[in-house]
């Protein structure tokens, strides 16, 4: 049934769908830790794709990705196929603080086209230690504090996660102070120094003290910071924060210099004492590129790009310090909304070019990865291919794609299939990036040689050289190289009796036909041959066509008299035979003028002009006496016989075709002028009496020439004895 514009197409989409359903799940996982040795296992890849060591060199497994590190991580061994480490790997460097770091990329085969997921757990290692943000801590205590009074001190920081991040501080140095653990929000925990016992000045004005971070990793890693301690009067009220964590969202691509939040912490001394300062706590250096704080007023703006998709959290410490030295800690945590400002990349894994035109429907010829490093909608991909072309394209998981051919294809159509391939995301407003994929079609032999006509006249003059071009077929083959590479041969026809040479040949390139001989009219008037085209493919393809040969006439033929017989010459008559007598008429004398004295029937074997035949008269005895009919060759009396002509008459009519030029012959016609037969005879005596002796002496003069013959004979055998009869007596 008819569907809609869109149903043949969703139909077909959810059919192919289906149909790589399976392939495109297919995901495998592997957990290596980091900062292996370039070349370490990942693992069998090969093996877990169910890919045997003798397939690995068609079907050419290797590394396809959309991004460009995930490329130069890892490769495949193309001789067995596992999976191993390209360069070391630093998961603090690549995932940062996230709990969890992983790789995803896809592994393409070939033969057939298809794609698997791969996704590699990058396990933390105990690689960092923890460290201080400054090489000394200072901290001014007056005398007058009482036992039990607590000083934050600053947080080491370790850049490993889980486990290996979590921090344990030690003092050592002073029996006068001691070290507490205050909880913050997040698990963390804050050192704080406790003073054990009072404190005096004019004793002791200062002490050096040494705080250890240790970390839980196996092995264990630590730093350690000096804290410094002086002992001074009145500063007995520390700022404080009005918050201990404070919250800001901003936007991504935030101009330089825009302010981010405020920060306030009192102090409930008066003058030098209670005028606070802000500044960064132990805080990585990306921080302090990307925020500044202001130490008077606490405003903290960016200094630096602010970009999602590096990082989309930054969490730091900030310190307030009064004039007497006392501080206080707080923590600024700054969370980085995603703006729509990353376009979709397209990246061609693989393009199958070119593909043979009679690939069934629904094969792969493109793999595709469509990437947006955007957030949510912002990240959110759709493909679809743009231009006329039996493509489709179908969507994978991963950010993957398949082009597949969605009907037939027809090289003789289409050589080459032009598509833009157009990424769209779903932000407001919307960004997309388009690709072209160039498809060419390469030819298989699906057609065959096609005559410009199926059936071909040609025309040919009798009495042709040999050699002579008589016709030039043609046939046309719509596919390319050899495929397409038309070959001419005769397949049989007319052209010939059995065991007689055929009349014409063909040129088996060129499809000219030549006769192989002269052409005679009168024995062939047309023929026919069969010319089959065959092209070079594999299996061929063929056609025939037929060619009607027509011989044209010429005029070779002279008429032949058939009425009146010519009489034979004299050296014409063989020994001992009677003399043929010439055809005679008798013509009465009373005829009158229109008496048929005969007929001079001729045939010409040429045909039309050529074989229209005139008569005419060019010799008598009495010309006047006899007149011949132009066409019919009737000889008739001119005018009545009177007594005074003779009675033997001697007529000449010559037969003229109408060819070019004209080819004639002549008949000669005895009369007999009696009345009747016996008054005729005596004349015909005459004639005959006349011929015996023509006859005697053609007779004679055979005998003396059969004579001289047996003479010259006897003198040659004489002299070839003579000469032998000498040989034997030598």
């Amino acid at each position: 049934q008819r569907r809609g514009p869109g149903g043949g197409r969703a139909l077909l989409g959810a059919l192919l769908l289906c149909l790589w359903c399976r392939a495109a799940g297919e995901r495998l996982r592997y957990a290596i830790p980091e900062e292996l040795d370039r070349g370490s296992l990942v693992g069998p890849l090969a093996r877990d794709l169910g890919l045997s060591a003798d397939e690995l060199p068609a079907r050419k497994l290797r590394v396809a990705s959309g991004g460009k590190k995930q490329l130069k991580y890892f490769t495949v061994n193309e001789e067995n196929g596992n999976l191993y480490v390209n360069e070391r790997l630093d998961r603090e460097e690549m995932c940062g603080e996230s709990e969890t770091c992983s790789v995803s990329f896809e592994v393409l085969v070939q033969n057939p086209l298809n794609f698997f997921h791969v996704e590699v757990s990058i396990e933390d290692v105990n690689d960092n230690s923890p460290a201080f943000g400054k090489t000394a801590l200072e901290l001014e205590i007056g005398e007058w504090t009482l036992p039990g009074a607590r000083f934050p001190l600053e947080m080491a920081r370790d850049s490993d996660v889980g486990r290996n991040s979590l921090l344990t501080y030690q003092l050592t140095g002073n029996p006068s102070f001691s070290l507490s653990m205050k909880k913050k929000p997040g698990g963390k925990k804050q050192p704080e120094l406790v003073l054990e016992r009072p404190l005096d000045r004019e004793k002791q004005s200062s002490f050096d003290l040494v705080l250890a971070a240790v970390d839980s990793g196996d092995p264990a890693r630590s730093g350690t910071v000096q804290v410094r301690i002086n002992v001074t009067d009145a500063n007995d009220n520390p700022p404080v924060f009005s918050k201990s964590v404070y919250e800001a969202r901003v936007a991504e691509n935030l101009p330089v210099g825009s302010l981010v939040l405020r920060v306030v912490a009192t102090d409930a001394d008066a003058s030098s004492n209670g005028r606070v300062s802000y500044s960064f706590g132990n805080v990585p250096e990306v921080v302090k590129a990307l925020f500044g704080i202001d130490s008077e007023n606490g405003e903290i703006t960016t200094t630096g790009l602010l970009d999602f998709e590096e990082k989309s959290k930054y969490i730091f410490g900030l310190e307030a310090t009064d004039g007497g030295g006392l501080t206080d800690h707080c923590e600024v945590q700054i969370d980085i909304t995603d703006e729509n400002d990353n376009a979709p990349e397209i990246t061609i894994l693989s393009l199958s070019s070119p593909v043979l035109e009679d690939a069934p429907v629904g094969t792969v010829v493109a793999l595709l990865n469509v990437n947006d490093p955007d957030y949510g909608e912002n990240g959110q991909v759709s493909c679809e291919l743009s231009g006329e072309a039996p493509l489709w394209i179908v969507a994978s998981s991963g950010g993957s794609y398949k082009v597949v051919t969605a009907s037939a294809l027809d090289r003789e159509q289409a050589s080459e299939h032009r598509v833009t391939v157009v990424a769209r995301d779903r932000g407001r407003p919307a960004l997309w990036s388009s690709t072209e994929l160039v498809l060419e079609v390469s030819d298989v032999n699906d057609n065959a040689p096609v005559f410009e006509e199926a059936a071909y006249s040609a025309y040919v003059a009798e009495n042709n050289a040999a050699g002579a071009l008589v016709l030039r077929v043609q046939a046309r083959d719509a596919d390319a190289g050899a495929n397409g590479r038309v070959s001419y041969w005769l397949a049989g026809g007319s052209a010939g009796a059995a065991g007689a040479a055929p009349l014409v040949s063909v040129e088996a390139r060129s499809g000219a036909l030549y006769a192989q001989r002269s052409l005679d009219y009168e024995q062939c008037r047309e023929f026919t041959v069969a010319v089959r085209a065959q092209d070079g493919g594999a299996p061929a393809r063929s056609s025939t066509a037929t060619v009607r040969v027509f011989v044209l006439d010429r005029n070779d033929n002279a008429p032949r008299v058939l009425w009146p017989v010519a009489a034979p010459g004299a050296g014409a008559v063989a020994p001992g035979e009677a003399p043929a007598v010439a055809p005679f008429e008798v013509v009465p004398r009373s005829a009158e003028a229109g008496y048929l004295v005969a007929k001079v029937v001729a045939v010409d074997a040429d045909a039309g002009r050529n074989a229209w035949l005139s008569y005419e008269l060019v010799a008598a005895s009495e010309p006047a006496l006899f007149r011949v009919g132009l066409h019919s060759g009737e000889v008739r009396t001119a005018r009545a016989v009177s007594e005074r002509d003779a009675a033997k008459q001697r007529v000449v009519a010559v037969v003229k075709d109408h060819g070019q030029p004209a080819l004639s012959a002549t008949a000669t016609l005895h009369v007999v002028l009696a009345e009747s037969l016996q008054e005729a005879l005596p004349e015909l005596s005459e004639r005959a009496a006349g011929g015996e002796a023509a006859a005697a002496a053609a007779e004679l003069q055979f005998y003396l020439v059969l004579a001289l013959a047996l003479l010259s004979a006897l003198l040659v055998l004489s002299v070839a004895l003579a000469v032998a009869a000498r040989l034997r007596r030598a």
